[in-house]
């Protein structure tokens, strides 16, 4: 069995069905994609625009590509045509140029608010007081071409369990304190984007209803 294929299958047994999983092929080749592809693998995370659109352009198109890294405004539009989930929206500057490159492609865009929980202080994010005060006021007729479907964070990256068990509780009690409020569209505000190689399994117990995983199913980024 390919290396790929054998970590998909050993991966699969601990992600329940109600879990997503988004295969992280960032900085990865399109052949070994094809590997996942062919698992039945359909969601893919990348986190450079540039690379993004390459593998667009290669690779099947019933792939629902994630947009996972630090987005820059300038280089919206070039995703948004084609782009099924943002995950990283860490501000309303971006979020106003998401609706706007929408709008042109006469697109509703599905986007997640990337809170900011680790405690490197170079990740992106809302900060929890302030997501809340965004969230609350929210005005959605400014932003008829956006679909927010819920949340993503990356905790610190740290051995120290305990210290990434606090950020994800800070992150599932966040999310289900925006879903009691019903601000957003309950139907569409499902998705808690947490939890990656080396932690997934504990984002799964505090909540996570969408998995991100690169190095465990393709190895090592070359």
């Amino acid at each position: 069995m390919d290396t790929i294929k054998q970590n998909i299958v050993e991966l699969r047994r601990f992600i329940p069905q109600t879990v997503d999983l988004v295969c992280v092929s960032k900085f990865h080749s399109v052949e070994s994609i094809l590997q996942a592809y062919d698992c039945g693998e359909r969601l893919f995370g990348e986190s450079r625009v540039q690379e993004l659109v390459r593998k667009y352009n290669d690779l099947p198109k019933d792939i629902k590509w994630h947009f996972i890294g630090h987005l820059q405004t300038n280089k919206v539009r070039q995703i948004v045509p084609f782009i099924s989930l943002i995950h990283s929206v860490d501000s309303v500057e971006l979020l106003q140029e998401i609706n706007r490159c929408a709008a042109k492609n006469n697109r509703k865009i599905n986007v997640l608010l990337q809170v900011h929980i680790a405690q490197e202080e170079h990740k992106f994010g809302f900060m929890p007081d302030a997501l809340i005060s965004f969230c609350e006021g929210f005005d959605f007729e400014k932003y008829p071409f956006i679909n927010i479907c819920g949340l993503m964070g990356m905790a610190t990256f740290t051995d120290d369990e305990e210290q990434i068990k606090k950020e994800f509780l800070l992150l599932s009690n966040l999310f289900s304190e925006l879903k009691s409020k019903c601000i957003f569209d309950v139907e569409s505000f499902q998705i808690l984007s947490m939890g990656m190689s080396d932690d997934f399994p504990l984002a799964i117990k505090l909540g996570s209803t969408m998995v991100r995983v690169g190095s465990s199913i393709f190895g090592e980024r070359y």
